[in-house]
């Protein structure tokens, strides 16, 4: 993934860390959780940056 297309989910207001073990990572927005970050998982699958990405306010 090359640096224009990241995404940083630690920056996105729908990402959330869960209770999980096995899926501590998750997205609020395309309401999934996964081992690694979403923003990864979406990449992966689809070959585009998350689009749901919304930075949060401060």
């Amino acid at each position: 993934m090359d640096e224009d297309n990241k995404r940083n989910c630690y920056k996105c207001q729908f990402f959330y860390v869960t209770w999980e073990p096995a899926h501590p990572n998750g997205c609020r927005a395309l309401g999934f959780k996964s081992r690694q970050l979403p923003s990864i998982t979406v990449f992966q699958s689809s070959g585009k940056p998350c689009e749901y990405f919304k930075e949060k306010k401060k």
